[in-house]
């Protein structure tokens, strides 16, 4: 049975309970990044474009991870939830410290660095180590949304499969 559209609905769904937790935890400020604000910065320098950019390429971004996922458990000949929810801690803590917190400022046209000066100008503080420059509360923030999206996608192909 071939579980690529279901692997696809479980990471749109999933990126949506992501986005929603991450966005919910703003709000009640228990962190202050706006992870959609932050990757649409890096593609425009309009905020309010931004947003919307940002929410557009959060979602692609889903749906490439949730093939992974899918692939993953090809390789594994299974897709308990179990196991989804442990690729979604590797997925939060692979998020945390190599994609915000080394590779998006390497790239980001307006985030600081560690190695920003006085003379740059930078528009944006950087994540830090699992986002922890936006609060002490983002890295658990994060892990729990990336538990529970790597549950989702799991969930939706095993009701699939």
């Amino acid at each position: 049975m071939n579980l690529l559209p279901a692997a696809l609905a479980g990471g749109f769904v999933g990126t949506l309970v992501l986005t929603t937790v991450l966005r919910g935890a703003t709000e009640l400020h228990l962190t202050r990044m706006d992870l959609p604000f932050l990757l649409g910065t890096a593609v425009t320098g309009h905020r309010t474009r931004a947003k919307a950019v940002g929410y557009a390429l959060h979602f692609v971004v889903g749906l490439v991870f949730a093939l992974a996922y899918w692939a993953l458990f090809l390789v594994l000949g299974r897709h308990d939830w179990w196991l989804g929810t442990l690729f979604g801690l590797g997925h939060g803590l692979f998020s945390g410290t190599v994609l915000v917190n080394v590779l998006l400022p390497l790239v980001h046209p307006r985030m600081g660095t560690p190695m920003s000066d006085s003379s740059s100008v930078a528009l944006l503080e950087p994540p830090g180590f699992l986002g922890r420059n936006y609060g002490p509360q983002t890295a658990w923030v994060g892990l729990v949304a990336h538990l529970l999206y790597g549950t989702i996608v799991a969930a939706f192909l095993t009701a699939a499969g």
